[in-house]
């Protein structure tokens, strides 16, 4: 099972197969002629805006690494309380593109995204701390599990907007339900016999996701 646990060496390969995956999908989708302003669900950003915080945030993580592997220092982190303000304004820094452009830039930072991290050596994966524009220093191999979250996600946001029906991949929501434990109080999980419990709310990976 360790293929399938994103925090062990041993899921490298599958990880980035499933991201490989997930990210020509959604270039398949932002290449579409009619689809460049069309909504997505994301509330107000459209597929280009997608592209542009996808460029924004895969650029980000090249910062991180480049300091990381040089010794040198990243400025401090931003915190997430301002993620959502900064995120918004740097998907919309990248409207001035045009649609080829955008595309391309992002093909090519998925490219060298994908090679960062198909280098890092099991010493490396948890071992490396990189630093995240807002939430500081994380283990290396956070940044492959964003680029599943980046495209997984934001590829189910541009379907979403189609309005027709569609879900998230079964493969991708397994890796990622580790994941999206994520509270404002924290929430902390183990496995249990639920036989017991007056009410059990039971959801697949992908719904949870």
């Amino acid at each position: 099972m360790n293929e399938w646990d994103a925090t062990d060496y041993a899921a490298k390969d599958n990880l980035l197969r499933i991201v490989r995956l997930e990210a020509n999908a959604l270039f398949d989708m932002a290449e579409a002629g009619d689809r460049w302003t069309a909504p997505t669900g994301c509330p107000e950003w459209e597929v280009r805006d997608i592209v542009g915080h996808l460029i924004d945030v895969t650029e980000s993580y090249f910062t991180g690494f480049d300091a990381a592997a040089a010794g040198g220092q990243v400025a401090d982190p931003l915190g997430v309380r301002v993620m959502r303000e900064r995120l918004d304004e740097g998907a919309k820094a990248h409207r001035e593109l045009s649609q080829g452009e955008a595309v391309k830039r992002l093909r090519d930072d998925c490219e060298k995204m994908t090679e960062i991290a198909a280098a890092l050596g099991p010493d490396e994966w948890s071992g490396q701390l990189v630093g995240h524009k807002y939430m500081g220093p994380l283990p290396a191999f956070f940044y492959p599990v964003f680029q599943l979250m980046d495209y997984g996600v934001h590829g189910w946001d541009i379907r979403q907007g189609t309005g027709r029906a569609h879900g998230l991949g079964g493969d991708t929501a397994d890796m990622l339900v580790p994941f999206m434990f994520i509270t404002a109080e924290g929430l902390s999980y183990a496995r249990e016999d639920v036989s017991g419990m007056p009410a059990v709310i039971e959801f697949d990976p992908g719904a949870w996701c």
